[in-house]
């Protein structure tokens, strides 16, 4: 693939990632975000296994491991996907994308806490301060019960959380043990599936069947696209363009969401709104321009001359927030 080829596959990830909320908006209509969520994870995960199967790259040995690949499955994936199914079920889905700007600055708030390698200046303090001004611009909690649903914005931090929280459990815990980011997301992806099948109701789930539009922009935009398609090209986008430019995608998906919920399906979407979203992107920013490399300790120099698979597989753990 040719540097042009992959910046075009870093244009459609973005664009796949922001259509997501419209397509939960379309199921929302029919079926429950719990029945959303399981639909969605099962068709993320049929490309994920066929191209882990491909790859070669799955393990018996892998197994002594389930107990954070489970994690990994709730924080990233069931929960995760839950709370933003839910979250955009009670919100205009170009609001819902644009507070799913958010997770960087809960991922930031977890390293600082557990991780303790998180630089805290005041480009890091101001960045996550403007993020969540941003936020609160678009609760607006003090004009009473108004347009926006203070339980939607709620489903949708609490989405943003998880998944945050699960950058830092993987780091902690996934990436030393230098798996193939493949593998890892097909683990995290089954058991999430399991999990789902085990809590879900799936009564009344046929009625998504009654909105063909609704039923492939599930099946095909969520589950095909949103979650199996997306990982895979997120994972070439890390190899062939690397990790630093692969993750600032993150970027683009409240403003593709934004696009499309107010040109295409005519949400109305004011000024403040769009101020309150610019605020998450630039206090975002800002918290990127606010780190700086810390010196690397002697076992850190050996862990990252030992090869560039550790780093690739903890890079991989990104592709999960689709």
């Amino acid at each position: 693939m040719s540097k042009y080829l992959a910046y075009a596959a870093f244009a459609l990830l973005g664009l796949i990632w922001g259509s997501n909320f419209i397509f939960m908006k379309w199921a929302a209509q029919w079926i429950s975000p719990a029945q959303i969520t399981l639909l969605r994870v099962l068709c993320g995960f049929l490309p994920i296994l066929c191209l882990a199967l491909a790859m070669r790259v799955l393990s018996w040995r892998h197994l002594r491991h389930l107990h954070h690949f489970f994690v990994m499955s709730l924080l990233a994936t069931a929960v995760y996907y839950f709370a933003f199914a839910q979250g955009t079920a009670l919100l205009l889905s170009s609001v819902a994308g644009m507070l799913s700007g958010a997770i960087p600055l809960f991922a930031f708030i977890a390293a600082l806490l557990f991780l303790r390698d998180e630089p805290l200046n005041l480009r890091s303090v101001g960045g996550t301060l403007l993020g969540f001004l941003g936020i609160l611009l678009i609760a607006r909690p003090w004009t009473g019960l108004g347009d926006v649903s203070l339980v939607g914005v709620a489903y949708m931090l609490a989405g943003s959380m998880s998944v945050g929280v699960s950058f830092v459990y993987a780091r902690k815990f996934i990436s030393p043990l230098q798996l193939p980011a493949v593998a890892l997301a097909t683990y995290q992806t089954g058991l999430a599936s399991l999990v789902l099948l085990l809590l879900t109701d799936l009564s009344g789930i046929d009625r998504l069947s009654q909105d063909s539009r609704a039923t492939w922009g599930l099946i095909a935009g969520l589950g095909l696209c949103g979650t199996g398609l997306a990982f895979i090209l997120y994972y070439v986008l890390v190899q062939r363009l690397g990790a630093v430019v692969a993750s600032s995608v993150t970027y683009l998906p409240p403003l593709v969401a934004l696009a499309i919920g107010v040109f295409w399906v005519g949400e109305a979407v004011g000024p403040l709104d769009i101020a309150a979203m610019a605020a998450i992107l630039l206090g975002v920013c800002m918290m990127q321009l606010g780190r700086k490399p810390r010196p690397k300790t002697p076992e850190q120099d050996e862990q990252s001359g030992s090869g560039g698979r550790a780093g690739t597989s903890s890079q991989g753990r990104r592709l999960k927030h689709s």
